[in-house]
C-alpha cells in the first residue's frame, strides 16, 4: 500500500539554478521547472511578445535571444531551449 498522504517530489519540483542569461529574465535564485515556466510566460505575456499571427510563437526581445538564440521559438522549441539553462545544485 502507497502512502498517499506525502506529496512525491518529481523532478519538476527539483531546484534548478538558472543561467546568467535565464537569470534577467526569471531571477538568479534556484526555481523548480515549472516555476520558471510561470515566470518566463510573466515575462512573455508582459511584454506582449507572443506571435499576434500566431499566438504559439514567441517574438524574442534581447534578454529572450540570449536564451533561445534566435528572433522567434515555438512553444515547444522554447521548453528544450530553457532546459539547456537549468542545471542541478
Amino acid at each position: 500500500m502507497t502512502d498517499t498522504t506525502t506529496p512525491r517530489k518529481t523532478a519538476f519540483m527539483k531546484a534548478l539554478t538558472p543561467s546568467r542569461e535565464l537569470a534577467v529574465i526569471v531571477g538568479a535564485q534556484p526555481l523548480p521547472r515549472t516555476e520558471v515556466t510561470k515566470r518566463l510566460w510573466d515575462y512573455i505575456k508582459a511584454r506582449n511578445l507572443q506571435n499576434p499571427a500566431n499566438k504559439r510563437n514567441v517574438l524574442c526581445d534581447g534578454p529572450l535571444r540570449a536564451v533561445m538564440g534566435k528572433d522567434e521559438v515555438t512553444m515547444f522549441e522554447m521548453t528544450k531551449l530553457v532546459g539547456q539553462h537549468l542545471k542541478a545544485g
